[in-house]
């Protein structure tokens, strides 16, 4: 007898303002593939690997006034991103909730921790030897984070313990987020609720 097929968990979300306009899309399920245009370049990189080391589909397109700076669709990003998943979790009955991830590249090393909680909250204990990347403002990454964890509901702690290279500081910061996100969202036969012995989050 063939397997029943389970349900793919995904979302569709859009975000239209004067400054941006993005779409996005998420599969939790997925594979890691990734599609992404931001007009950022390291942002697409950032995005990519993310996506990769958390084993979610994402496709993503969005438009921003890059030419005033990034600020804008870094930030708006994060705000669709964490959409998506509060979406695609629903009700969030039966995942793991708490997930972590800890990633070298490198001299670097960075670790992530999430909880699924509906409590947004950032905790960004990093500090970047250099303000920029390239042509990316480093100040942004904390933008960013700080942006998914109130649209996506969760308690975040980035921890950058030490690195020289900031590229390498923010690039572990990214996968490590990945790991936490596959971890957390993962369901678990074992959780017939949600996971909070309140019976609710």
């Amino acid at each position: 007898m063939a397997r029943k097929k389970t349900n793919k968990r995904s979302a569709k979300v859009t975000r239209t303002t004067k400054e941006t306009d993005i779409k996005l899309k998420l599969t939790i399920e997925g594979k890691g593939k990734s599609a992404i245009t931001t007009g950022i370049p390291f942002m697409d990189h950032m995005l990519t690997l993310m996506a990769a080391h958390g084993f979610f589909d994402l496709t993503l397109d969005a438009k921003g006034d890059i030419e005033v700076d990034d600020h804008h669709t870094v930030e708006d990003v994060g705000i669709v991103l964490g959409e998506a998943f509060d979406k695609a979790l629903g009700n969030r009955k039966g995942i793991k909730r708490y997930g972590r991830g800890l990633v070298p590249m490198d001299e670097a090393l960075a670790s992530a921790v999430i909880d699924f909680s509906n409590r947004p909250f950032l905790v960004y204990h990093v500090n970047l030897k250099r303000e920029t990347t390239g042509r990316f403002d480093a100040q942004l990454v904390r933008e960013f984070f700080r942006a998914f964890v109130n649209r996506s509901g969760a308690t975040l702690h980035i921890n950058l313990m030490y690195g020289e290279n900031t590229h390498h500081m923010i690039e572990a910061m990214f996968k490590a987020l990945g790991q936490a996100l596959d971890e957390a969202t993962t369901l678990d036969k074992r959780i017939t609720e949600v996971r909070s012995t309140k019976g609710i989050l």
